[in-house]
C-alpha cells in the first residue's frame, strides 16, 4: 500500500525518468544523431581521376559541360607554347554521408552531446507543458518539473559552450566576421540594457522592472553574448538561404533545393521574422486593440472588454498564446530545415569548383580542392551553427511555460533571482531574443548579397 502511495505521489517524476532513460536507451540504440544526417551528400575533388582504378561507391556529379562520359577523355589540342588542361581532374565526386564520415569531423563529438541534451530536454518540456496534470504548489519533485528544469539548463549550457567554442575556430570563419561578431555583441548588450532601464514595456512587451539594476545588467551581458555567437550561424544561413533558392539564376540542378526545400527556406525565413514582431508594442496593436465598448456606474466609467480585441479578433490570452506558438513553430521549422541548410553548405563547394573551372581556359583548381576540403572537415561545425539556434529558442521557450518554481532547484540562482516569475520572463525575452537577433543577421547579410556588395564563392 505504500508503494502504491509512493508511486501514484510521484508519478509525474517516474514518468519523466522513465522518459528521460527512454530516449537515452533509443538514441544509442540507433544512433539519432548520425541518422538525422545520413542521405546528406559531400563532394570531393581527387588529385588524379585518370590513374583512379577503384570507382566502387563513388561517382561523378558533375563533369565539365561538353564532356564525354568514357574513360579517356579526349585532350583539347593546343599548341606547344600553351599548358594543356587535363579535363580528367575536372571531375567532382559525390559521396553519402555515412557513420564513418560523420564520427570522423571535427566537433562531432559537440553536436551529438547538444543533439541528445536538447532532444531529451525538449521532450521533457513538451510532456511536462503540455500534457501533464501539474499542480504547481505540490513542489517540483511532486509534479516532476525537477527533471526538464535540470535537464534544460544543461542543454542550455552545452549549446552554449559548444557555440562559443566554434565562434573561437581560427579557420572556420573569416577575421572580418569575427570582428564584427564582436561589435554586434557589444550591440546587442546595449538594445538588452535600453530594454531593461528604458524602453521596456512600451516597445517590447517584456516586464523587467521587478529586477534590480545588477539582474537587467546580467541579462543584458548574456544577450550580447548570445548576439555575437549567433552572428557567424545567421551568416551561413543566409548564404544557405542564397544558393538553395538559387537567387543567381546558375540554373544548376545540383546546387539549389528543390522545389519543397524552397519553400521551407522561405517558411522559416518568414515565420521567425514574424514571430519576432509579436513582441514589439506597436505592432502587437494590429492583434490587440481594447475596445471602450460602455460605461459600468452612474460615474460614466469606461470599462475595457478584453473579450472584444483587435482587428484578428483575439483576446488577449489568446493573442498570448498564439505568439508563444509561432515562436515554438519558428525553432522547429528551423530544426526541419537544418538538412537542407547543411546540404546547400555543402553544395556551395560544389558552386567555388564550378566557378573556377569556368574562369579561364586553363582554371586552378588548388583553391577549390582546398574549400571542399575545409567543407567537409568541418562539416560538425556547421551542424552546431544550424543547430543550436533553434535548440536555444525551444530549450527558453520550454523553461519559460514550466509550471512552479524553477528557481528551487538551483539555491545560488535562487538567491540571485528570488522571483521565479522574473526568471521565466527572462527565459521567453531570451528565446525570442535569439529569433530576433538571428533574423535581423540573416536578413542583412542577405540584403547584402542583394546589392552585391557581397558574394558567394
Amino acid at each position: 500500500m505504500l508503494l502504491i502511495s509512493f508511486f501514484y505521489t510521484y508519478k509525474n517524476l517516474l514518468l519523466h525518468a522513465v522518459l528521460t532513460f527512454s530516449i537515452v536507451f533509443i538514441s544509442t540504440l540507433l544512433n539519432l544523431p548520425i541518422r538525422f544526417l545520413q542521405g546528406l551528400h559531400t563532394y570531393i575533388l581527387p588529385e588524379n581521376v585518370g590513374n583512379d582504378t577503384s570507382k566502387s561507391g563513388v561517382r561523378a556529379a558533375i563533369r565539365r559541360p561538353g564532356s564525354i562520359e568514357s574513360e579517356d577523355l579526349k585532350k583539347k589540342n593546343r599548341s606547344k607554347d600553351k599548358f594543356e588542361f587535363d579535363e580528367n581532374n575536372a571531375q567532382i565526386f559525390r559521396l553519402q554521408l555515412v557513420d564513418d564520415h560523420l564520427r570522423s569531423r571535427m566537433y562531432f563529438t559537440d553536436y551529438r552531446d547538444v543533439f541528445n541534451y536538447s532532444l531529451i530536454s525538449i521532450s521533457n518540456l513538451i510532456i511536462h507543458n503540455y500534457y501533464l496534470n501539474v499542480i504547481e504548489s505540490s513542489g517540483i519533485w511532486v509534479n516532476g518539473s525537477v527533471i526538464p528544469i535540470v535537464f534544460g539548463f544543461i542543454a542550455i549550457f552545452r549549446a552554449g559552450f559548444s557555440i562559443a567554442k566554434v565562434s573561437f575556430e581560427r579557420s572556420a570563419s573569416k577575421r572580418s566576421e569575427k570582428q564584427l561578431s564582436i561589435i554586434l555583441g557589444f550591440l546587442g548588450f546595449t538594445l538588452v540594457f535600453l530594454i531593461g532601464f528604458v524602453i521596456s514595456p512600451s516597445v517590447f512587451d517584456f516586464e523587467l522592472d521587478s529586477f534590480d539594476g545588477v539582474g537587467k545588467i546580467s541579462v543584458a551581458i548574456f544577450a550580447g553574448l548570445l548576439a555575437g555567437f549567433l552572428f557567424m550561424p545567421a551568416v551561413k544561413s543566409a548564404r544557405s538561404f542564397w544558393l538553395g533558392t538559387d537567387q543567381l539564376r546558375w540554373n544548376l540542378s545540383i546546387i539549389p533545393c528543390g522545389g519543397f526545400g524552397r519553400v521551407l527556406l522561405h517558411a522559416n525565413l518568414l515565420l521567425a521574422v514574424f514571430s519576432s514582431l509579436l513582441w514589439v508594442n506597436p505592432l502587437v496593436e494590429i492583434f490587440i486593440n481594447n475596445r471602450n465598448v460602455g460605461s459600468s456606474g452612474a460615474i460614466g466609467r469606461i470599462r475595457v472588454n478584453e473579450n472584444l480585441i483587435g482587428n484578428a479578433g483575439m483576446d488577449k490570452v489568446s493573442f498570448l498564446k498564439f505568439r508563444v506558438w509561432c515562436l515554438m513553430g519558428s525553432g522547429v521549422l528551423q530544426i526541419i530545415t537544418l538538412r537542407p541548410n547543411l546540404q546547400m553548405f555543402l553544395n556551395e563547394a560544389v558552386l567555388s569548383w564550378y566557378q573556377r573551372l569556368h574562369s579561364s581556359k586553363v582554371p586552378d583548381l588548388d583553391f577549390s580542392r582546398a574549400k571542399i576540403f575545409l567543407h567537409n572537415y568541418y562539416l560538425s561545425l556547421a551542424v552546431l551553427q544550424f543547430l543550436v539556434p533553434p535548440a536555444l529558442v525551444l530549450l527558453f521557450l520550454g523553461l519559460s511555460q514550466v509550471e512552479g518554481n524553477l528557481l528551487e532547484t538551483f539555491s545560488f540562482v535562487y538567491n540571485f533571482m528570488s522571483c521565479s516569475a522574473c526568471f521565466k520572463e527572462v527565459a521567453l525575452l531570451m528565446s525570442w531574443w535569439v529569433t530576433f537577433v538571428w533574423s535581423i543577421f540573416t536578413f542583412s547579410t542577405l540584403a547584402v548579397y542583394r546589392s552585391g556588395i557581397l558574394y558567394v564563392s
